[in-house]
């Protein structure tokens, strides 16, 4: 049995918000779809916010989610993914929201910005809001 899938059948996260976190590459994206896949299987709503623009629908399939009734969105600055997370999450309608990545949320004046150009606390300011 894979870690993923155990941490998955011990908790039940309803109303609560979950982070997932660690080394690149280390399943947090696999054990994020195998949760939706899950709820899914019980009738659950689910989202998936994907900042990194990078989800494998093949490999999202194979763990069982279905795609056709899976909400995907493909935000561009920080803020963006930011509201459609918050209005996913304030219409009470999604059962398992998940966004891929925090980490790689820009903050929409970091990509207007010129190239080199430092803006300290953006990304900081975008997570307090």
């Amino acid at each position: 049995s894979q870690p993923g899938h155990r941490a998955r059948n011990r908790w039940s996260a309803d109303g609560r918000i979950v982070e997932i976190y660690g080394p690149e590459s280390s399943g947090k994206t696999t054990l994020a779809l195998q949760t939706i896949a899950e709820a899914q299987k019980k009738g659950g709503f689910c989202a998936f916010v994907d900042a990194e623009h990078a989800l494998d629908p093949v490999y999202a399939r194979r763990l069982g989610v279905d795609l056709q009734g899976l909400l995907i969105s493909h935000p561009d600055p920080g803020e963006q993914a930011l509201e459609i997370t918050d209005t996913l999450v304030r219409s009470g309608a999604v059962d398992v929201l998940a966004v891929d990545s925090v980490a790689v949320l820009t903050p929409r004046a970091k990509i207007k910005g010129k190239r080199g150009e430092t803006l300290p606390g953006l990304q900081a300011r975008l997570m307090s809001q």
